[in-house]
């Protein structure tokens, strides 16, 4: 076990965490490690290593929450031979199922909420010390006073850990904690609260943090995330001010930001996009469905005419953008034409790419409560599969409308068909993103890892573009081939 920077007379205490769901818990995620090694924890790829296991957690979908049970009960065996190990749920699945948790797990030994995640070190401490099971959560949205219930879900974001990000140089800041929309299905307006935007100023700070880190891209989170809105006096700060804010950052070099609401893709925001460089032209819009009679169902706030308008709005400010999207099959009442409206939809709009998933009904939320889960599952599959095979159609046919043209690709590292080979060399397959979210793979160095590169591009998949760095000027620190090779790096 690594043991370096200790003090001579001071054990070290290790950690494993494992993280299920969206952005905001990989950000989470993050901040926990970042504050537990500001107590001497050092960080371990494997439990049995551990002192204290931590699982963050995500309430979408009830498959992520019945994968968690299963992780907790295969842990129990582990708690029972080593009963002195910490064993922790976070995030989500936590303020969900509070208490039910300790009777599903008995291994578990302290519980914490996402606006609680800042607590977790004195929780392990106290657990150690003999005081028993530890749980902090949240208010609920009518245990209390409204100010006291939003600062019950207030996140930690200062502390930030390079090493716990897929790339040192990607890295996600949350703008936005909580949500307000109250979509029927949905379980995050109680798991992480109301809406409230973070302070310009706090978000401005924390992004020279990341750029002094060697951050180039960052990705700005939030539930509705142009929804944003600070408000301090007679100013109010939107999404766009704070784009254009962080455009001046130097060292940056991509500015993204999900989730988009429909309905706040407004002209004003779609300009600044457009005249900020730095701002990649993506944007993950979810639809959900398309058909009204669901949407209104779902709560969703808008219609599929009024999702149809801010395409086209889209189109006439962004014209080079890739818009992605997010349906749900086999919604509460959910008929044939309803759903051959989502189908028309996908062909219509072209999302550069889909998730779809089937309905998952999830305890406490208005549907579980007022909308019956009617629609069989044989159906919900069905459903789900024509529309992946359709918007993996339309994917394919649109990247290769790419094949002969370069794009700037921000490297990655070693894409995962080599990482999976284990082939250590000069040259190996690399991946990275274009400034519209594409994947790309291509042949290069490990020292193009981090770097912003042309790639022309000779094929398209459903999800990747494949090609090779441009040939022109080298930067033979960057790159270095076999002279008959194609290379290389923009310099």
């Amino acid at each position: 076990m690594p043991q370096e920077n200790l003090p001579a007379n001071i054990m070290p205490f290790y950690l494993y965490l494992e993280t299920y769901g969206c952005q905001m818990n990989v950000l989470d995620s993050e901040m926990v490690v970042a504050s537990l090694r500001s107590r001497d924890y050092q960080l371990v790829d494997d439990p049995l290593a551990a002192d204290a296991i931590l699982i963050n957690t995500c309430s979408i979908r009830e498959h992520a929450e019945e994968k968690v049970y299963s992780v907790l009960g295969k842990l129990r065996r582990l708690k029972q031979e080593h009963p002195e190990k910490v064993i922790g749920v976070l995030g989500c699945m936590a303020q969900k199922d509070q208490q039910r948790i300790f009777e599903r797990a008995p291994s578990v030994d302290l519980i914490v909420g996402p606006g609680q995640l800042s607590q977790t070190g004195v929780l392990i401490d106290r657990v150690r010390n003999g005081e028993g099971r530890q749980m902090a959560l949240s208010l609920g949205r009518r245990d209390g006073p409204a100010e006291s219930i939003r600062r019950s879900h207030e996140t930690f974001d200062p502390l930030r850990d390079p090493q716990m990000r897929p790339t040192p140089f990607q890295a996600y800041l949350r703008i936005q904690i909580g949500c307000d929309k109250f979509c029927t299905y949905c379980v995050v307006p109680m798991t992480r609260g109301p809406e409230q935007g973070r302070s310009p100023a706090e978000i401005l700070a924390e992004a020279r943090v990341l750029a002094d880190q060697g951050c180039r891209e960052i990705t700005l989170l939030g539930q509705t995330v142009n929804s944003y809105r600070y408000r301090e006096g007679d100013r109010t700060t939107t999404l766009a001010d704070l784009l254009a804010l962080i455009h001046e950052i130097e060292g940056i070099e991509r500015l993204k930001f999900v989730t988009n609401y429909p309905k706040d893709m407004t002209v004003p925001l779609l300009q600044t996009v457009r005249d900020l460089p730095k701002c990649a032209r993506y944007l993950h819009v979810p639809l959900q469905s398309g058909s009204n009679r669901i949407l209104q169902r779902m709560k969703r706030g808008y219609t599929v005419e009024e999702y149809r308008e801010m395409m086209h709005r889209i189109v006439e400010w962004l014209p080079d953008a890739a818009v992605s999207s997010d349906f749900i099959v086999g919604f509460s009442g959910e008929t044939d034409q309803d759903f051959e409206g989502s189908v028309q939809m996908i062909q219509e709009c072209r999302f550069k790419n889909s998730f779809i998933f089937k309905y998952s009904q999830r305890p406490g939320t208005k549907a579980a409560q007022l909308l019956p889960d009617d629609v069989p599952d044989q159906v919900k599959r069905l459903r789900n599969q024509r529309l992946l095979a359709l918007q993996d159609a339309i994917s394919q046919e649109d990247n290769q409308q790419f094949v002969g043209r370069d794009v700037e690709v921000l490297v990655e590292g070693p894409s995962k068909a080599a990482e999976k080979s284990g082939v250590e060399g000069p040259v190996l397959q690399l991946t990275g993103r274009t400034p519209c979210d594409r994947i790309v793979v291509f042949d290069g160095t490990r020292r193009l890892v981090g770097q912003l590169v042309h790639v022309a591009i000779d094929d398209g998949t459903t999800h990747t573009l494949i090609g090779h760095v441009v040939t022109g000027q080298v930067g033979p620190e960057l790159f270095t081939l076999d002279p008959a090779a194609e290379t290389i790096v923009r310099t």
